[in-house]
């Protein structure tokens, strides 16, 4: 039966005179043009299945290895189709990355002929070296303002750990992508171990500072932020989302039967609020957006001790005064903490609020995410069971909790040994 005409794209298949069966098609590739490729087997019917396969993956908009592409920019194509479906604050890091490390450093590369030892070379070289020589930063100071490397005086500023390992994390996922669309056989980032970074993990608060923090932020416009900041543990972008409409107040404050002509505590503490974490408040840029919580775990629903939602009510008395105050500037954003005329604060300017708290508090050099960290070891140490801990912080999985912020401090250990001694005294 002879075959009819094959259309435009479907490629052609013949056989050699050693037997073997020769398909080639014209397909997309990773610089955008179209490339003759070529499959083989030793039957017919399986080049052609090899052969539709390259054409549909084609087809599909995933590319062929290109020889021209270079890693800078298979990285820019990465950027922009794959890196682009992630967290905008999340694609702004990835692309500081990019710019700042991955392109000066190893761009020019083909990405078919990047090795493992140029990409454990890189690496050994982001720990090593100082990066103030490297990207020139006192040499691009005005020449009255240089002040180490550009004088010959090295600062030797070399990166965190916990920098190089967040840079080998965004070459790993590009060349994984890579993989995945067969441009490249192998990933080799993967073959580099980088050196993991060691967790500040003693920053917690104990009990007293924990109170110290809370009345030093007695009587600053945000307190209610710091008290859902140490009770519930909640991220500085998830508090700063919070609207109002995020909490569910119903009958919280309803009088039981047996004291039905008053408001009750003791009831109220029965019938608790519950909030909802439905969104965090990020700076992209210039811009400040509202996108979705972290993890799936992340977004949860918290019932408030009643001390949390005495804060709250307390500050919806606020926040009307101050709506009273800006008249027809007032923005009705439906937050819950907001600037004094009504909109979303900056997370970058909530620290002319946290400086002096900490301060009065005698709290220097705590940082605001240490107020979550202290939250967890506080349960923790008060023998809530991980699992539950890690619900109420939103941790993706048990062994974040464990592992980042369950540290046994010097005065666990004390109590244990002293514990041991008494036991075998």
């Amino acid at each position: 039966m002879t075959r009819g005409k094959r259309s435009n794209g479907e490629g052609s298949v013949y056989q050699r005179k050693d037997g073997m069966w020769i398909g080639a098609a014209y397909v997309l590739t990773t610089t955008g043009h179209r490339k003759r490729v070529t499959v083989s087997a030793t039957e017919e019917a399986e080049c052609w299945k090899k052969l539709r396969k390259k054409i549909a993956d084609s087809d599909a908009g995933i590319p062929v290895a290109a020889e021209t592409w270079t890693l800078e920019s298979y990285l820019k194509y990465w950027m922009t189709n794959v890196a682009a479906t992630k967290r905008p604050r999340t694609v702004e890091g990835y692309g500081v990355v990019v710019r700042r490390h991955l392109v000066p450093n190893l761009g020019t590369k083909k990405l078919h002929r990047l090795s493992a030892q140029d990409v454990r070379t890189f690496i050994t070289r982001l720990r090593h070296d100082c990066r103030c020589c490297a990207e020139k930063i006192d040499a691009n100071r005005p020449k009255d303002a240089q002040r180490c490397c550009a004088k010959g005086k090295c600062c030797k500023t070399v990166l965190a750990d916990r920098t190089v390992q967040q840079i080998h994390a965004v070459l790993r996922n590009a060349l994984t992508h890579a993989m995945r669309e067969e441009v490249i056989p192998r990933n080799v980032a993967k073959l580099v171990q980088v050196k993991s970074p060691r967790y500040d993990i003693n920053r917690g608060l104990n009990a007293d500072q924990a109170k110290a923090l809370l009345k030093a932020a007695e009587n600053d416009r945000l307190k209610a932020l710091y008290v859902l900041a140490l009770y519930l543990g909640m991220r500085r972008g998830e508090l700063l989302g919070l609207r109002w409409k995020d909490i569910d107040w119903d009958g919280w404050d309803e009088p039981c039967a047996e004291h039905a002509d008053e408001f009750c505590e003791d009831c109220a503490e029965q019938h608790a609020p519950t909030l909802q974490i439905r969104q965090t408040l990020q700076r992209v840029g210039t811009k400040l957006v509202f996108v979705p919580p972290k993890t799936d775990r992340s977004e949860r629903v918290m019932p408030l001790p009643l001390l949390v939602a005495w804060a709250l009510v307390d500050h919806w008395d606020l926040q009307d005064d101050e709506a009273e105050a800006a008249g027809n500037r007032w923005e009705e954003s439906g937050l819950i903490f907001t600037t004094i005329l009504g909109g979303p604060i900056d997370p970058t300017y909530l620290r002319s609020s946290w400086y002096p708290i900490r301060k009065r508090a005698g709290l220097d050099e705590v940082r605001f995410h240490d107020i979550r960290h202290s939250c967890v070891t506080l349960l923790l140490r008060l023998g809530v069971p991980p699992h539950i801990v890690r619900d109420i912080v939103g941790h993706s999985n048990i062994e974040v909790t464990m592992m980042i912020y369950a540290a046994v401090s010097l005065e666990d250990k004390r109590e244990a040994l002293k514990r041991l001694a008494d036991e075998l005294g």
